[in-house]
């Protein structure tokens, strides 16, 4: 590479903000880095966002702000509309962008499966507005029920249902379960919880199907002491609004579903159908290499391996290595060395549960932890990953005073959020 290119990467999550900032003032780059939020959010505690414990600006970040010292990044918010890679550019809202490397980090989008009443009624929760306006939901859920006198109506508020048996419906699971039993009967004292039911629906035959299978029982016995209610080999089939219809004929009556069944790749059009493999991930090489000069990084790209023979899991130290890696080539490249391929190198898993109540599986010889040992690693890492040092202290002095009070101090109810009172009450999209 004889002179200075120009680098597009659009999203800013963990893949496209690490590789940005690891090519970040070197003098063989230019770097457009394009989100079409302003920020960068911090995924894995979204859940908490949605449960009132932390606020939205305590997980995001602006990005303008991470560049503010950057000499060749500059930053575009804009929806990416269509990849012209004939045209070598991006068409996007705010209009083209010409590349001479062009890298896709935007991640994976909620599915649904193809089901139109789940994605109209239910709750997703990968962004930050989607943890607000599920936290908006269930505050006027209960509301609600506070003022009703139909047992009936009050039993559909006041149960929830999440499905999906992953991290984060097992991390949303143990949060309502402590925001039932400490925070909302002191808010709510007209309303009886012990009849308030939260399930968990889990499809396979055992949650947390990605760790071992101690530390899937572990976790489905915390949920199940704190009162959730666990269902695995359960599929649903349908929703209305106000019962869930499971795939064995029963239903749940409930006017809060929240999904984490699936994600898919949340590619933009543009690229040719051979580069897609099931679940719209992009078919990448071992350098992260979709095409020429297109590359792709993290949960929507999808890379194949003896190990891993239907891709890497969709994490977020996998899209950080990835971004890595591929900052490091395009730096070989530039100096004109061989480019190195990625290797993913297992760092263990984790999820919590509640309080002092996690699961953690180590790398190397299968070695597992839980209860406290396993939480107090899992707060550490979230916390040491967290952008930026006012973050951690503000989330950190916030999770003390949870620690101590067992109080939510954020269930603020805002209705310009509701998304089922912008259109209408017909659904919240």
């Amino acid at each position: 590479m004889p002179e200075k290119k120009h680098l597009v990467i659009i999203g800013a999550g963990f893949a496209g903000l690490r590789l940005a900032r690891d090519l970040n003032n070197d003098p063989n780059f230019n770097i457009t880095l394009v989100d079409k939020n302003n920020y960068h959010q911090f995924q894995p505690l979204l859940y908490q966002v949605a449960t009132a414990n932390l606020d939205a600006s305590n997980i995001s970040f602006p990005l303008r702000t991470i560049f503010r010292k950057s000499s060749n990044t500059r930053i575009r918010i804009a929806e990416v509309k269509r990849i012209s890679p004939s045209q070598k550019q991006i068409e996007t809202s705010v209009g083209d962008i010409p590349y001479d490397f062009l890298v896709i980090a935007t991640g994976a989008a909620t599915n649904y499966f193809g089901n139109a009443n789940l994605q109209h009624f239910a709750f997703p929760m990968k962004s930050t507005t989607e943890a607000l306006q599920l936290r908006n939901q269930l505050i006027q859920n209960i509301e609600k029920a506070s003022l009703s006198t139909n047992p009936m109506q009050i039993e559909s508020l006041l149960n929830i249902v999440v499905v999906g048996g992953g991290p984060t419906g097992i991390e949303l699971s143990g949060a309502l379960a402590e925001m039932k039993r400490h925070s909302l009967p002191w808010d709510y004292p007209e309303l009886n919880f012990a009849a308030m039911k939260i399930y968990l629906l889990e499809g396979s035959s055992k949650v947390l199907g990605n760790m071992s299978g101690k530390s899937s029982a572990r976790s489905r016995s915390y949920l199940e002491k704190m009162g959730v209610s666990v269902h695995t080999n359960t599929l649903v089939k349908d929703y209305d609004g106000e019962r869930v219809l499971l795939q064995d004929g029963t239903s749940i009556a409930s006017a809060l579903v929240i999904w984490t069944a699936g994600i898919q790749g949340n590619a933009p059009a543009g690229l040719d159908s051979k580069y897609f493999a099931p679940g719209n991930r992009i078919r990448v090489n071992q350098w992260n290499q979709v095409d020429g000069k297109i590359f792709a990084l993290g949960d929507g790209a999808y890379m194949e391996s003896v190990e891993f023979p239907k891709g890497y899991p969709q994490l977020a130290s996998v899209a950080i290595d990835q971004a890595r890696n591929l900052a490091g080539n395009f730096k070989r490249a530039a100096s004109g060395n061989a480019m190195l391929p990625y290797k993913y190198r297992n760092k263990g898993t984790m999820a919590t549960v509640g309080r002092n109540k996690a699961v953690v599986d180590l790398p190397g010889p299968a070695f597992n932890l839980h209860g406290y040992p396993a939480w107090f690693i899992w707060m550490s890492v979230h916390l040491f990953l967290l952008m930026g040092f006012r973050n951690r202290i503000i989330v950190f002095i916030n999770w003390v005073y949870q620690y101590l009070t067992r109080n939510q101090s954020l269930t603020l109810l805002f209705p310009f959020l509701s998304r089922k009172e912008q259109e209408g009450g017909a659904g919240h999209r």
